[in-house]
């Protein structure tokens, strides 16, 4: 009988520690909160399977970097810095956000754009477009 006893307590560990490690597959998405400030720091594309990423030109010298501001609300603000009419003015824009697996959907100015996140760390969020443009944020 007491044999018997630890079969089964062996055998109901093994189950137990079978099923905690079962696959949690989270279908490739990534966990990190994207409700952030990010910063645009780098912008390209893939040329013959590599990407090619440079400095962000839509960044004003002298001024902060143009964001992407996503909140926990959905609702989310584009900020551009542009010298045209004054040294390092800020020109916002409005929108909402959604986030379906790895896509990014956002709708500023009525207009809806989807991009595949490529990358989400707690320090890093880097989309492609349908168009294979690369666009690399850091957090704020």
């Amino acid at each position: 009988m007491k044999n018997g006893i630890k079969l089964f307590a062996l055998l109901l560990s093994l189950g137990l520690v079978a099923t905690s490690c079962s696959d949690d597959d989270n279908e490739g998405e990534t966990l990190a909160p994207l409700a952030a400030k990010w910063n645009i720091t780098q912008v390209g594309s893939t040329v013959n399977g590599q990407e090619v990423l440079v400095d962000a030109p839509q960044n004003e010298s002298g001024c902060n970097k143009d964001y992407l501001d996503l909140n926990t609300d959905n609702t989310l603000e584009e900020g551009d810095y542009d010298s045209t009419l004054a040294p390092c003015a800020i020109y916002t824009k409005e929108g909402i956000y959604s986030r379906s697996h790895n896509n990014l959907t956002t709708v500023v100015d009525g207009v809806s754009t989807t991009r595949d996140i490529v990358n989400l760390t707690l320090t890093e969020l880097k989309l492609r477009d349908a168009n294979g443009g690369i666009q690399v944020y850091s957090k704020n």
